[in-house]
């Protein structure tokens, strides 16, 4: 056994030399390498780099929100008196409504001046930018655009899927539309 334990310590002994003899070895290795400093000059140099990259992003992000209020803006000036047109359609209604049994009166000069009041109402609705969404009897019926009332039997083959009336004009204000048309389909 003795044997045995003086061959292991010997064993021991060689091994910690050599792992000894490997870490002086690194040691010199590393020490030989030239360390690579940066001066102050490349320093600088980067955190100029990192700055100007900063900076840029946060220009472009201000660019961004700058180009998303102003749309924003814009879309609500072109909108900000949707309010009072929706308001004021039902009256266009009533006008387009009271224009024919006026033409039925015998008092032409009345009938003049309330077309000449509804040309200009409506006149000053157009230039705030309310359009009549057109429709008309025959176009085929678009659940995007058309609000369908009902549904009758189509009076021939053609009119199936198709507008047979319109009960009410629809009105779109920019792109938007404030009120679908109110139609009848023909199935």
């Amino acid at each position: 056994m003795s044997d045995k334990n003086n061959l292991e310590d010997i064993l021991n002994d060689n091994l910690n030399e050599e792992f000894q003899e490997n870490i002086e070895e690194q040691k010199e290795e590393v020490q030989n390498e030239p360390i690579e400093e940066l001066s102050i000059e490349e320093q600088l140099r980067e955190e100029v780099a990192k700055e100007k990259d900063k900076f840029l992003r946060l220009f472009a992000e201000f660019e961004n929100y700058k180009k998303r209020t102003s749309k924003e803006r814009i879309d609500l000036f072109r909108t900000a008196g949707q309010e009072v047109i929706t308001a004021l359609i039902p009256v266009s209604d009533d006008f387009d409504r009271a224009m024919p049994e006026l033409a039925k009166l015998d008092d032409k000069e009345m009938f003049k001046g309330v077309e000449l009041i509804h040309n200009k109402f409506i006149q000053v609705l157009k230039s705030k930018g309310l359009e009549e969404v057109e429709t008309k009897a025959g176009d085929v019926f678009d659940a995007e655009i058309h609000d369908a009332i009902t549904q009758i039997p189509a009076p021939d083959k053609k009119m199936k899927g198709k507008i047979i009336d319109v009960i009410e004009k629809g009105f779109k204000l920019g792109d938007k539309i404030i009120r679908h048309p109110k139609v009848v389909v023909g199935n």
